[in-house]
């Protein structure tokens, strides 16, 4: 019976390289925040050691984290651009979805460390500059929104641009924080307000964090792609297709963040033609959103397991 290899329309050997216009775009608006972020960790650096305040100094160092964040995202996405080759025959897709969760990692650690640092200013509050802290974390706050509406206009579907976005947002929580201890402080010199804030911005992030651990975990572990139903797609295929007389072995994962693939035998009845049934299957499958497939059919399976 004829297996599916050679029946795949052009576009499916690729891998979606009609993707690299996105990536490419993703790419820019990731190197640009990048150049922003690093830039501006410099300045409140400078600042936190010119004013004695360690929560700008703090800061910097999560704006070092970001900025490291952004670099392993830029490359990764410039290295997933590489073809298909023999040692990687679905070519370098998966070095998206595995910055992605590094980043969410590095998320899950710096609110960690944030909770931990608010407990200690809590338990011993420290002295802060709040004029100079003022203005340094609304330049922060300026360029974080700036990196924010760069980032926001890329592609949606990439994991890769969501850890990225969860950092410069990390980033905006933590200078609106800044500004309102550095008000606070001016005003009324109530130190705790500093700490307390940063625990507020740290419960924020933690559930944005986790959730794009989980989806680039999920990914990463050849999980059924977000949303599809495997148990319906069989129901919808067998009704679609009256020739296939059963259908098992059906394994779908995703290459990377909407990009999913699928795998699949089926035994069809002795009286119909095998290659009219894998044209009814494969574009049932196309419908279904899948670009690429590989469609085993045969009249008997060899493989007795499904039974």
């Amino acid at each position: 019976m004829p297996h599916d290899h050679a029946h795949h329309s052009p576009h499916d050997h690729g891998h979606g390289h009609g993707a690299s216009g996105a990536a490419t775009g993703t790419e820019a608006r990731i190197l640009w925040a990048l150049v922003l972020t690093a830039g501006f960790m410099v300045v409140e650096f400078v600042g936190g050691v010119l004013s004695g305040s360690l929560a700008l100094i703090a800061d910097a160092g999560h704006m070092l984290a970001d900025a490291a964040a952004l670099a392993l995202a830029f490359v990764s996405l410039r290295i997933a651009r590489r073809p298909a080759d023999l040692a990687r025959s679905y070519g370098y897709h998966r070095l998206e979805v595995l910055a992605a969760f590094v980043n969410g990692l590095v998320l899950l650690a710096l609110v960690a460390w944030i909770v931990i640092e608010a407990i200690r200013r809590l338990v011993a509050p420290i002295a802060v500059t709040s004029d100079v802290m003022l203005v340094i974390a609304v330049l922060g706050l300026a360029v974080n929104v700036v990196s924010f509406a760069i980032l926001s206009g890329g592609d949606r579907t990439s994991l890769n641009l969501h850890g990225a976005l969860l950092h410069v947002l990390s980033d905006m929580l933590g200078s609106v924080a800044a500004i309102v201890a550095a008000l606070v402080i001016g005003w009324t010199g109530w130190l705790p307000i500093d700490p307390l804030l940063s625990l507020v911005a740290a419960a924020l992030l933690v559930r944005s964090s986790w959730m794009l651990v989980r989806r680039s975990a999920h990914v990463l572990l050849e999980g059924t792609p977000e949303g599809l139903d495997l148990q319906r797609l069989r129901t919808e295929l067998g009704a679609a297709v009256p020739g296939l007389k059963d259908i098992h072995h059906v394994h779908a994962w995703s290459l990377t963040s909407g990009r999913p693939l699928l795998t699949l035998h089926g035994t069809i009845h002795a009286e119909v033609e095998g290659e009219t049934v894998l044209r009814q299957v494969k574009r049932h499958l196309e419908l279904a959103g899948f670009s690429h497939t590989v469609v085993q059919l045969e009249r008997d399976c060899p493989d007795d397991e499904h039974h």
